[in-house]
């Protein structure tokens, strides 16, 4: 690896926040559409931008009825706990044995000694549609009735919370939102950005003497918000020992009659997974000897998703084998997809021409393919046939509807499988006819979803299906550089081309100059790759050497400007988040009364004004996971020093692979990068799937 010349290096400017640094998915990824955390001023009167309506109101309302349509098919099943009911039955003995059960005072199987529940549904397998699985139309966002926001403002101003609050929670609860607010103080907590001391503090200046730690109405509230910011860490669940410890630090004085009442009111679900299994492998041993399973607890809509996506994608797999596939060219994928119904395909980025192979032998045979991708970066490199996974759930892109709602596909690929997260994977596997195929192909080693959940990773772990792994390598010295990362090795390659280039730097301003400086002068001239096609990558949003930092240098020497339209100039890069999770990388083109017009991968997208400050920022610089499921011919990764509590193997390998010809490191955090590489793994994220999965399908060898 070669070094250019260095500079004389800057000033040492303050660090990095490392809150900001640390590997938090949902704050990296969608920085854009909620806002950060603060201080109790800042957090609240931020929140006012997180809950707009995105320009992709076709993708969410197909959320919104996707998830009515399995709460109405879950109602008919044997829940955990019935929303708005009381504790009894096994429910009750369930809360009354958590501790009992997670202490090891009683087996993990003890509790299930007595009359089995229901059993789960099993999956169907190529059974008749059961009726239309596409929603209707998506129409407008309700309109909250000024008189509604008018009061709720009043209530707020009552307790002290800032008016920009208003509008938020007037949409959540309805024209009857000001009086449940006064009700109960504590529903400012389900505001995105307002944090339980804002909350608390409302409630103190609404309910006075009344207001306690004890209050019934502040614990459900608390575990609610618990389990939310555990979704934006991307656990579907938590264990119920985690909850009761953080309700404890939140100094609610019984954490156990606290859960009870949470779960009694419907506001989460309690689960313990696996007990078929633990207890068939108990016959014929002692119980004690079998481990304890974890009591967990969940948002009804994760679990809803995440039971969804199980059944479906056990239907699927249950598919038998497809005699139109015989007269295709024998492959080892073509093989696997011709037997199953759903198969997994892993590699990097090389190996993605072998699904798209397996798509072009399909519509060969006659069939019908769709190849769909994360990003509209990824669309752009595979060309007109491929289209985005959101695209295709809205209807604006892909083969339509059948008449009974489901896709009218035979083979749906769907590459840079680990961006899926439980709720879009849930929607995709609902629309999948009975008799098509599903391949989920990914590479293992890149950052998981933004949302919450490990769908990939959890169908791999499972081994419920064919799984297919390349051999395919990425060439050059990026993906032998890449290659080694994901086993754990940071290698020295020969790039005789500069294909890998190392830049160190003492301190996060040198960080900047430096950067700038590649962008601006040494890629184009020693690779050949203009600024424009040249990604710069860093760990976190804020610090001296976050995106923030790095964009507005990059602006004033790439694009200078008065930033004419909210901040922004024609021609300024920028990264759009039109949703939780999705980033789409553009540039500014024009501004009038309609919003922001930007050019995103070829495809014109108009921001409205009032999304643009909350919705759109400078995208000179980005964080790897907005980067993931995109590249570009360039990469610039931004290492400073205060960026080591960050870094991850799955980070680096994200980072590094984000460059099609060139790498160039801006290293200045010595050797926390060869340890994060050897020693720090991915983050584990609480989920369910696998567990389901297992339960509904005996793992293939």
């Amino acid at each position: 690896m070669t070094e250019p010349d260095a500079p004389e290096a800057a000033d040492a400017t303050e660090a990095a926040d490392a809150t900001e640094a640390a590997d938090a998915t949902a704050d990296d990824t969608a920085e854009a559409t909620a806002p950060e955390e603060g201080s109790a001023d800042t957090g609240a009167g931020e929140a006012e931008k997180a809950a707009e309506p995105s320009e992709a109101e076709a993708e969410l309302a197909a959320q919104r009825e996707l998830r009515a349509r399995i709460e109405q098919r879950k109602a008919e099943k044997a829940g955990p706990i019935e929303a708005g009911t009381k504790l009894s039955g096994s429910a009750a003995d369930l809360l009354a044995a958590v501790r009992a059960v997670e202490s090891g005072e009683k087996s993990g199987t003890a509790f299930f000694d007595s009359p089995a529940p229901a059993p789960r549904r099993p999956a169907p397998a190529a059974a008749e549609p059961e009726g239309p699985r596409v929603p209707e139309p998506a129409g407008t966002p309700r309109a909250t009735a000024p008189e509604t926001v008018t009061a709720v403002r009043s209530v707020l101003n009552e307790g002290g919370a800032p008016e920009a609050l208003a509008a938020q929670v007037a949409e959540a609860f309805g024209e009857q939102a000001a009086d449940a607010l006064r009700e109960d103080p504590w529903h400012l907590l389900s505001v995105p950005g307002v944090r339980p001391e804002q909350a608390d503090g409302f409630a103190r200046a609404l309910l006075g003497a009344e207001c306690g730690p004890g209050d019934e109405r502040r614990a459900t509230a608390l575990v609610n918000w618990q389990l939310e910011r555990a979704a934006l860490r991307g656990h579907t669940a938590l264990e119920s020992s985690a909850v009761r410890g953080a309700l404890a630090e939140r100094s609610v004085p019984d954490p156990d009659e606290a859960l009870q009442q949470a779960i009694a009111e419907g506001a989460v679900l309690v689960f313990q997974d696996g007990v078929e299994e633990i207890e068939q492998a108990a016959e014929g041993e002692e119980a004690s000897e079998q481990p304890a399973l974890p009591v967990l607890l969940g948002l009804d809509r994760y679990a809803l998703a995440e039971e969804s996506l199980a059944d479906g994608l056990a239907r699927l797999a249950k598919t038998g084998a497809d005699a139109r596939w015989d007269a295709a060219k024998p492959s080892e994928l073509i093989r696997a997809v011709a037997a199953s119904g759903l198969v997994a395909h892993t590699g990097g980025e090389a190996a993605r021409a072998e699904p798209v192979a397996l798509a072009e032998a399909a519509e060969a045979l006659g069939l019908r393919a769709v190849i769909a991708v994360h990003s509209e970066n990824g669309s752009r490199r595979l060309g007109p046939a491929a289209v985005t996974v959101a695209g295709l759930l809205s209807g604006s892109e892909g083969p339509g509807r059948d008449e009974d709602g489901a896709f009218a596909l035979d083979l749906l690929v769907v590459l840079d499988a680990p961006q899926l997260d439980v709720e879009t994977a849930a929607m995709l596997v609902e629309s999948m006819p009975d008799v098509s195929r599903l391949v989920l192909s990914g590479d293992p080693g890149v950052l998981w979803s933004a949302g919450a959940g490990r769908v990939f990773a959890d169908v791999l772990a499972a081994g419920v299906c064919p799984q297919i792994a390349s051999r395919t390598p990425d060439p050059g010295p990026i993906g032998e550089l890449v290659s080694g990362i994901g086993i754990g090795e940071l290698n020295q390659v020969e790039a005789a081309g500069k294909e890998v280039v190392i830049v160190p730097v003492r301190d996060a301003g040198e960080a900047v100059h430096r950067t700038v400086q590649l962008v601006a002068d040494s890629v184009p001239r020693a690779i050949g790759v203009p600024p424009e096609q040249t990604q710069v990558i860093t760990v976190g949003h804020g610090g001296s050497a976050g995106t923030r930092a790095l964009n507005v240098a990059l602006k004033q020497r790439l694009n200078p400007g008065p930033g004419r339209f909210g901040g922004f100039d024609p021609g300024d890069r920028v990264a759009y988040a039109p949703a939780l999770g999705r980033t789409l990388a553009g540039t500014v083109v024009s501004a009038d009364a309609d919003g922001l017009h930007l050019d995103c991968e070829g495809t014109p997208v108009v921001v409205p004004k009032e999304r643009v400050d909350s919705a759109v920022r400078h995208g000179w610089a980005l964080t790897a996971h907005q980067a993931a499921g995109m590249r570009w011919p360039a990469a610039v990764v931004v290492l400073p020093g205060d960026a080591a509590q960050g870094l991850s193997r799955p980070w680096v390998y994200t980072a590094f692979s984000r460059g099609e010809r060139h790498l160039s490191v801006v290293h200045g955090v010595d050797q926390a990068l060869p340890r994060a590489v050897a020693e720090i793994p991915s983050q584990d994220r609480t989920t369910r799937l696998r567990t389901l999965l297992e339960g509904l399908l005996a793992p293939t060898p």
